[in-house]
């Protein structure tokens, strides 16, 4: 029996964090890669729907698919590439851009949310934000994915995915396998540490609020030691009510393994918490960080790693893409 396919990837828009590690990176490394036949993706051409700087994009790539190695994806076991170098990502977010409707797009959280600052900061929105779904459905539809995973903002994206491809079998006939959606745990909760109600990475806090993967050991410390909580002395796990020192506990019991709840009742005060959050989250990103140093060292392994990968989703992806080309009545090229 084929194992199923697993898709999943990251966007070189800003450094990775303690948020995308916690939430998906070590599941990738520690179980992903392991029972399925896993794909992990840098998404570059999701940065160029807003304003961006090319030399940056191109270092963060880099790093992007320098740390995923870091963390533990073995390109023995799953394929890392990035999105850029397959062409057929592009051929088929056409087709999903013809399968989708205007109001689908237009409804996007995700579009509705960043509508507004980008139009504040260059005075119009890229098409490519608007279309951004079509691209984030082809993606994961090229591969015949059976399993994407879904964290709290991402439900919305997998039912138009779900939508588009249940659409495109109607008319044309079976091409495409309709994704399954895989909850995380509570490590996909971690948030900013300066303002909770965000994402870490997403907020106007910035890197003050932020823990990157490559952060040296003090500058770890003295974020988490920096982390808001409310004033309050005791310690409980409230994430409406105290959502700064719930995610203190969520960091701490991703980093341990244990309960929020439960770690909640071994701390008298906030302060003693973050000592210990901070102690857990070092330790726990130092391996990546030297892991990556000595990659970094050998760009030729990384060359060599994106290009195997990429040479082994094109294989993968080829034939879906080209089968949905015929499918909607383009002629063949001869």
């Amino acid at each position: 029996m084929a194992r199923k396919r697993f898709f999943s990837g990251v966007q070189p828009s800003g450094h990775l964090t303690l948020g995308n590690y916690l939430g998906a990176v070590r599941h990738w490394a520690d179980e992903d890669q392991h029972r399925a036949d896993a794909l992990f993706c840098v998404v570059d051409l999701h940065a160029l729907t807003v304003e961006h700087d090319p030399a940056r994009v191109r270092r963060l790539s880099r790093q992007a698919a320098t740390l995923l190695l870091a963390s533990g994806l073995d390109p023995q076991r799953c394929t890392v590439f990035v999105q850029s170098h397959v062409d057929e990502h592009v051929r088929l977010s056409y087709l999903m851009e013809c399968t989708a409707s205007d109001g689908e797009l237009r409804r996007m959280r995700r579009y509705e949310e960043r509508t507004a600052g980008a139009r504040a900061r260059e005075g119009g929105v890229r098409l490519s934000l608007l279309t951004c779904p079509a691209l984030r459905a082809a993606d994961v539809l090229a591969y015949g994915t059976d399993e994407v995973p879904v964290g709290e903002g991402q439900a919305q994206q997998l039912e138009l995915t779900r939508e588009l491809a249940v659409r495109f079998n109607r008319r044309y006939g079976p091409t495409f396998v309709v994704p399954k959606g895989t909850r995380s745990t509570v490590a996909s909760r971690v948030r900013d540490l300066r303002e909770p109600a965000w994402e870490m990475g997403a907020s106007q806090a910035g890197a003050a609020g932020s823990v990157f993967l490559l952060d040296e050991a003090e500058t770890v410390r003295r974020k988490v030691l920096r982390a808001v909580t409310d004033g309050r002395p005791d310690v409980a796990y409230d994430r409406v009510e105290r959502p700064g020192v719930a995610n203190l506990l969520d960091v701490l019991a991703a980093c341990s393994g244990g309960e929020p709840e439960a770690l909640a009742g071994a701390y008298d005060a906030c302060g003693a918490l973050k000592e210990d959050a901070a102690d857990a989250v070092v330790e726990l990103l130092r391996p990546v960080r030297e892991r990556h140093a000595e990659l970094a060292a050998d760009p030729g392994y990384v060359d060599a790693v994106l290009r195997a990968g990429a040479a082994r989703a094109r294989e993968l992806a080829r034939p879906r893409v080209d089968a949905a080309y015929r499918a909607v009545g383009l002629l063949p090229a001869v």
